[in-house]
């Protein structure tokens, strides 16, 4: 009863003259959200977000900017925090009161101004859930680079920018999706094929060939793990991927005798930190350097997916009068 009474009060509000321009409009569903937030448990994504945030923290702790491996495995994993919480914010906002908008909308709504106010403030959740990630990272001592902060000065605050980036360009591609589907039920759906999606073509999880360059570059994932490992430093760290496979032969319970002694003297002779300079330099990557330019291309192309994402939110939306749903 209450909620048909404040859609009664919202869609008089937006009959009257005073509410009509798109402007005008923007701060009464920011107001409808934050009551949303406050009062139908929507702040629960903050805590989940922090939940997310230890568990993979636990995953990646010690080898997070210390090793390029760690660094990958690590730059992944954030990528994944911020997608994951930018797609649960808002992979059910629209498609569950989609008969109410379209009421609002018969009765003088602008759908720009919806979907503004949506961005305001699903770009203040994508900042909360931003910050709680960095909170708990630092409360579990991962260490972070002091001496990296190479846009900003500070390694904390370009990281930080980062995962908000990658978390709000997902949110404004579930916002999109939430335009386009039937229901909460198919939005559900549809959620985890998207997220699979931008996982496997991260460029993080799996060696990908060249012929999909250009589609890994179309991936929210790949443009915000690709920053993260160049805020890293990722090209002048060391990696011990390829004397641990060599170490292991020693470790191998059925290894003979030579093998043993050959890795032992490559050891005694410094032939290990030889292997894993050797092994840092095959695996340089011209995607992760750590240069203001390669940095501030990829905060661009987020915040470019994010502004088409938006787009076509609107664009899909404006049809909800031609929608039978």
């Amino acid at each position: 009863m209450a909620e048909n009474k404040e859609n009664k009060v919202r869609v008089a509000a937006l009959s009257s003259k005073r509410y009509r321009g798109r402007l005008a409009q923007i701060p009464i569903y920011l107001g409808k959200f934050l009551r949303m937030f406050i009062y139908q448990n929507d702040w629960k994504v903050i805590p989940i977000s922090a939940i997310i945030a230890i568990i993979v923290g636990s995953v990646v702790k010690g080898g997070l900017f210390v090793t390029m491996e760690g660094t990958v495995k690590g730059g992944l994993a954030l990528t994944s925090i911020a997608l994951w919480n930018g797609f649960f914010n808002s992979i059910q906002v629209v498609c569950r009161e989609r008969g109410i908008i379209k009421r609002e909308h018969r009765s003088g709504m602008h759908i720009s101004s919806y979907i503004i106010a949506h961005m305001i403030y699903q770009a203040v959740l994508c900042a909360l859930q931003a910050f709680t990630t960095i909170i708990v990272f630092n409360y579990m001592n991962i260490k972070f680079p002091t001496d990296k902060g190479i846009m900003t000065g500070s390694f904390i605050l370009d990281i930080l920018i980062t995962i908000f980036l990658i978390s709000y360009a997902a949110d404004m591609l579930s916002l999109f999706v939430s335009c386009v589907v039937k229901s909460t039920t198919a939005a559900m759906t549809v959620m985890p094929l998207v997220l699979m999606v931008q996982l496997i073509f991260s460029g993080g999880m799996f060696s990908l060939p060249k012929s999909m360059d250009s589609v890994k570059k179309l991936m929210i994932s790949n443009q915000g793990m690709s920053c993260i490992c160049a805020e890293g430093d990722f090209n002048n760290l060391t990696s011990n991927s390829g004397w641990n496979q060599i170490a292991k032969l020693a470790k191998d319970p059925d290894a003979d005798p030579e093998t043993v002694a050959m890795v032992q003297m490559l050891e005694a002779n410094g032939y290990d930190d030889q292997i894993r300079a050797k092994t840092a330099k095959a695996n340089y990557n011209k995607n992760y350097e750590c240069t203001k330019e390669n940095i501030s291309g990829k905060w661009w192309t987020l915040i470019g997916f994010s502004m088409f994402f938006a787009i076509l939110a609107i664009i899909a939306l404006e049809r909800i009068d031609k929608d039978r749903r």
